[in-house]
């Protein structure tokens, strides 16, 4: 294989990965892919609820001996009650070759999976499409690091920066496919989490509402405020922290939700759907307890952006 090679069949096991982004609780959603002389022969991905994990799935019921196997996180190591270590059963299913996006930061695993595999006897590659994997990723790693879930702002914003009307009125800044995409980021998340404005002015249902994807309505919370039935009630927004099976949290609150989190700093993403109209005079975000200009740059970085409809979106990493 050569890297281009790598580059490619990596591509296909990231996507399998993003089919279980907000699905897998605690655990990561990975991919993993199986493929020899240049032809796929199984493939994989983190099931609903954490098993079986992508390697298992990839290995059931297929002849491996001899084949590559590219994973998106490094197979894990340790046994649980739930399943072996993928590490095992990679090496017991005899392939020769394994690459690996990224290491895994869970002490249980952290490196101990690459060596178990090169120990077996298998050719080990780390790094292919980090970055990407890393980006699938993002909520189990900043669980792992930072012991809280990774968490996304969603704002729909007028060319003059209002998130809604002087009233509060927000029901349509941007079109039918800025809403359909913001439906699909909804359906990767594991929580939502409104203001009390927000449930207020809107009635938000906050469900996904995208053919096929109607089962992936993420779990639902009101912070500050009282909740509606079936919704979790936060008074604080640490409380995420408290829950484990939560990785990825999206806020699609108003301007003080948004406000009060970017001042306590704890978006990690921006996604600003941006409409081609000007409202004036409307609600925006509020002061952030910025001293100075300086200190206002080089906190974000843009890594993607794209037209949706009339519509664009612009998509921002927090640098830490």
């Amino acid at each position: 294989m050569n890297e281009d090679d790598d580059h490619r069949w990596m591509g296909a096991a990231l996507a399998l990965a993003a089919r279980g982004v907000g699905l897998t609780g605690v655990n990561p959603s990975v991919g993993c892919v199986l493929a020899r002389a240049g032809r796929l022969i199984g493939r994989g991905w983190t099931q609903a609820g954490g098993r079986p994990h992508a390697e298992a799935m990839a290995l059931d019921g297929v002849e491996a001996r001899g084949a590559t196997a590219y994973v998106t996180l490094e197979p894990c190591a340790h046994v649980s009650p739930r399943g072996p270590a993928c590490a095992d059963l990679l090496s017991a299913a005899g392939v020769a070759r394994v690459v690996i996006a990224v290491l895994d930061p869970d002490p249980r695993t952290a490196g101990q999976g690459e060596e178990r595999l090169r120990a077996a006897g298998a050719e080990v590659v780390t790094g292919v499409r980090e970055a990407a994997a890393r980006a699938v990723a993002a909520g189990f790693f900043s669980r792992q690091q930072r012991g809280r879930p990774f968490v996304t702002l969603k704002l729909a914003l007028s060319l003059d920066g209002c998130v809604a009307l002087a009233d509060g009125t927000s029901q349509w800044i941007t079109g039918p496919d800025a809403r359909a995409h913001g439906h699909l980021e909804r359906a990767r998340a594991d929580l939502i989490v409104v203001g009390r404005g927000t449930v207020a002015a809107d009635a938000p249902a906050l469900d996904v509402r995208l053919p096929g994807l109607e089962s992936r309505s993420p779990r639902r919370a009101v912070l500050g405020g009282a909740a509606p039935d079936g919704w979790l009630r936060l008074a604080d927004f640490a409380e995420v922290d408290a829950m484990a099976d939560v990785l990825g949290v999206l806020v699609e609150g108003g301007a003080g939700v948004a406000t009060a989190l970017l001042a306590a700093d704890r978006i990690d993403r921006l996604l600003l759907y941006r409409a081609p109209i000007v409202i004036g005079g409307g609600k925006r975000i509020g002061d952030l307890g910025l001293t100075g200009l300086a200190a206002a740059h080089g906190r974000w970085r843009q890594s993607a952006s794209r037209a949706l409809g009339a519509d664009r979106l612009e998509v921002y990493e927090r640098t830490r």
